[in-house]
């Protein structure tokens, strides 16, 4: 029955602002709205708290399916904890890359993501939306952005919510990372088969949205 439920897929490289432009189709649309990114990177930061290697992927699956977060209006719960903000650490982000790579992961997470798709519909964002989890979204947008933009945006994101941070390293990390999650054997960083390209390196937030909104709107007729 869920099958009948219309989905937005957007994927696109580490800090290319799928999250944000996916959260504000939703709202615009009424829709559901699931962040993949936060699950593993939930992940990340429960191994890097237990002191789980994050090559170890038996370790690292087990601790992705006793997670039992909560999404609540903005805001990230685990275990009680509002990890909202620690989940956005570079040290997370660069954890999560790692442990998104581990195919045991990726199944451990998959029940979860699968569940989210609700009427009267759902925008998710994140590697394995458009080619594993729901193959048969109506809308598969793949969001990038050159690696200056993105280091530019990451920057500035975390200065505003009080991380320290240095632009060339962190120009030097995306890269790293879009290196490894092109190259990586699981889920590589590339568009999927009927993926809709959008570059957003010269537009704003809101001429994303109203580029992805219009595809919608046109995929409806």
């Amino acid at each position: 029955m869920t099958q009948t439920i219309d989905v937005i897929a957007i994927d696109g490289p580490t800090a290319s602002g799928k999250g944000t432009i996916a959260q504000r189709v939703a709202r615009a649309l009424g829709f559901h709205y699931l962040d993949t990114g936060a699950l593993y990177r939930l992940t990340a930061l429960t191994c890097l708290k237990a002191g789980i290697a994050l090559d170890d992927e038996a370790a690292c699956a087990c601790a992705a399916g006793a997670m039992e977060p909560v999404f609540d209006m903005g805001r990230i719960l685990l275990a009680g904890e509002d990890v909202t903000d620690a989940i956005r650490a570079e040290e997370v982000g660069v954890a999560a890359s790692r442990v998104a790579a581990l195919p045991a992961v990726r199944a451990a997470l998959t029940a979860l993501q699968k569940a989210s798709r609700r009427a009267p519909g759902l925008v998710a964002d994140g590697r394995d939306m458009a080619s594993v989890i729901f193959p048969d979204a109506k809308l598969k947008v793949f969001l990038t952005a050159s690696a200056e933009a993105r280091a530019n945006r990451r920057f500035k994101q975390l200065i505003d919510k009080g991380f320290s941070a240095n632009l060339a390293d962190l120009t030097r990390d995306l890269l790293e990372r879009d290196r490894r999650d092109r190259e990586r054997t699981v889920s590589p960083c590339v568009p999927a088969p009927g993926a809709l390209v959008l570059d957003s390196s010269e537009l704003t937030v809101e001429e994303t949205v109203d580029r992805v909104l219009a595809w919608w709107h046109a995929s409806e007729h």
